[in-house]
């Protein structure tokens, strides 16, 4: 049995792995850490007591002294970090959140591993315990590709762009000096853009759906040619269980869904299948009465083009064959299967989007 902490487990992402882990393996601990910053619902995760071994902390990733605390009350063996803030937009306008919580957060946390894995038990008199580290990161840390050029494979060199990438990339760096001078058992794993349930909507897809209910003008960027590969979340999570299980200590890998799409390929996907479903389904239409482009199957009428950007890097790549030779991972969701998952969740959930849009 295992015993995770779970760090912005309330977040997109994090809320996703922890539903599949506890899935996966009823009999491990799972705690949450997570500040419950705008993008975090308490409401995603389990309900207490719904699940014995599922304990939620309400806190935040810089107050070291409660990490330890946290670690130690439940024997963690297993961090992994979720924990960020993720909006390139929201980092240009105030970067300052940014570095505080993927620097300073992040070496709070190696700080709290550190005291509970190594020091402490070197102070016992007892052997280190079998501990875990993972960070999640972006494959935004290595900027934007020339279009032709290969993905970017584990050893790439770092071009963060934006202040986000730029802290993201502060805080791998953070990880790795970590377990080269400490000795921490630490993997990294970057990951392409994420989509599907719980997604928070100011990103494009989450955005573009639930605009189009509320019939609002979908922005989409510059010339819109933006490429992007899609990676469905529960590939994402399935990826770094695998990594947690069979992972090398210190090693780092690249998770892409094999997706690859221009931000108006995407939308107009978006808008078609909206369309259809309010063709299907009469329901749709009493319950979203909003919807009107939608309802005439006209949702791509909403679509707008707007002022690019400051620094908006062109195209991610990702080279992936590393996590498929080594651990055996290969994503299982094509976008268009994930993308129909995704809408029907947010058609399903109105509550849930309307809280999280009213922050």
């Amino acid at each position: 049995m295992a015993s995770l902490l779970v760090t912005g487990g309330a977040g997109f992402i994090g809320t996703n792995f922890v539903h599949y882990w506890l899935k996966q393996h009823p009999a491990d601990t799972v705690v949450v850490f997570d500040a419950l910053t705008y993008a975090g619902n308490r409401h995603s995760l389990p309900a207490p007591g719904t699940h014995p071994r599922f304990h939620f902390v309400h806190d935040n990733i810089c107050n070291t002294a409660s990490v330890i605390e946290v670690m130690q009350a439940h024997r963690t063996d297993t961090l992994v970090h979720f924990a960020a803030e993720s909006h390139v937009d929201r980092s240009i306008t105030g970067p300052d959140t940014f570095l505080e919580t993927n620097i300073i957060g992040t070496h709070s946390l190696l700080k709290a591993a550190r005291r509970v894995w190594l020091e402490m038990p070197k102070e016992q008199g007892g052997p280190f315990p079998e501990h875990r580290f993972h960070h999640v990161s972006t494959d935004e840390v290595f900027g934007s590709l020339t279009p032709g050029l290969p993905g970017s494979d584990e050893h790439a060199p770092y071009a963060p762009n934006s202040p986000y990438s730029a802290s993201k990339a502060a805080s791998d760096h953070l990880v790795r000096a970590y377990a080269r001078t400490y000795g921490l058992h630490t993997t990294t794993s970057h990951c392409s853009n994420n989509y599907g349930p719980y997604h928070y909507p100011e990103k494009l897809i989450p955005l573009t759906i639930t605009h189009i209910l509320n019939e609002q003008a979908i922005p989409v960027f510059g010339d819109g040619q933006h490429l992007r590969d899609w990676l469905y979340v529960t590939d994402h999570v399935r990826a770094i269980a695998r990594i947690l299980q069979q992972g090398t200590p210190g090693e780092t890998y690249n998770i892409g869904g094999h997706n690859v799409l221009t931000n108006t390929d995407v939308v107009h996907r978006i808008c078609s299948e909206m369309n259809h479903a309010f063709a299907a389904r009469p329901d749709l239409h009493q319950r979203f009465p909003q919807a009107r482009a939608a309802q005439r199957g006209q949702a791509q009428s909403l679509v707008r083009f707007v002022d690019d950007r400051p620094g908006h890097d062109r195209r991610y790549a990702l080279d992936t064959r590393k996590i498929q030779v080594e651990l055996g991972f290969v994503p299982q969701i094509a976008f268009d299967e994930g993308l129909r998952t995704t809408i029907d969740w947010f058609l399903a959930n109105q509550a849930w989007w309307r809280e999280m849009t009213n922050h």
